[in-house]
């Protein structure tokens, strides 16, 4: 039987050292070049070029390792929109969160009118079940797309105004992606947007744990499993980045 190639054949640097920086890249709020110089600390010189890079090809890959292993989603989808400019032009990021607050997907588009809703519930049903109740704002899209969507024509459907913060697990789910979005002193380009916003969200929750719910021995433990998992994930060892 024939091995199959690494990812990572071909890189000078070994997998540990890339996951890593992918890591600290999607997890902190930290730019291309803080990464840069946390490796320099670490003996390991390399530019945030080629920092990028790495988060460019192997994000997504990461990205859907931490979805595979997360638990099932929730029978509640709590969906709602954020306005984001990018280069001076106004967009619409549509996300969708259960009712543990897990990101289900998001999708950057240009318009919030029935076309962009029911492309956005079209692309949730591909990755999830059916869920049983929805709960969005009065935004009409949402009930106009819901009707011409067949898979959700069951589904029990709850519009919470904006001030009675019924839907506060959708709108809390932005505040990451709010500070990102000033850390990186704003988003640009709508296609890598969507892309980072895609690897972002598995990403961060998979090491976000409910730290307030948990022991700090509890907590610790199942981080350092989390941060053993990841680097199981592209077959490398921790022993490689000891300073």
């Amino acid at each position: 039987m024939k091995k199959s190639r690494s990812p990572f054949s071909g890189f000078r640097f070994p997998p540990a050292i890339i996951s890593c920086a992918v890591r600290w890249y999607h997890r902190f709020n930290l730019s291309l070049r803080d990464i840069k110089e946390l490796l320099l600390e670490r003996g390991v010189g390399v530019t945030y070029e080629s920092v990028r890079n790495w988060c460019d090809r192997f994000g997504a890959k990461f990205a859907h390792c931490a979805t595979a292993v997360r638990r099932k989603p929730g029978t509640t989808w709590h969906l709602d929109e954020l306005f984001v400019m990018l280069r001076g032009k106004p967009y619409v990021l549509w996300r969708a969160v259960d009712e543990h607050g897990m990101e289900l997907d998001v999708l950057l588009q240009k318009s919030r009118n029935k076309a962009a809703a029911k492309r956005f519930f079209r692309r949730i049903l591909r990755s999830n079940p059916v869920p049983c109740k929805i709960v969005t704002d009065q935004l009409r899209s949402y009930p106009a797309a819901k009707v011409e969507v067949p898979e959700l024509a069951g589904v029990k459907h709850v519009f919470v105004k904006a001030c009675a913060r019924v839907n506060n697990r959708a709108e809390n789910s932005h505040q990451p992606t709010r500070r990102r979005e000033r850390q990186m002193q704003g988003f640009r380009d709508p296609r890598r947007t969507q892309a980072f916003l895609s690897r972002f969200g598995p990403i961060r929750q998979h090491f976000a744990l409910p730290r307030h719910r948990m022991s700090a021995v509890a907590h610790r433990n199942q981080l350092k499993e989390r941060i053993t998992n990841w680097y199981s994930w592209s077959e490398a060892s921790l022993s490689s980045l000891a300073p």
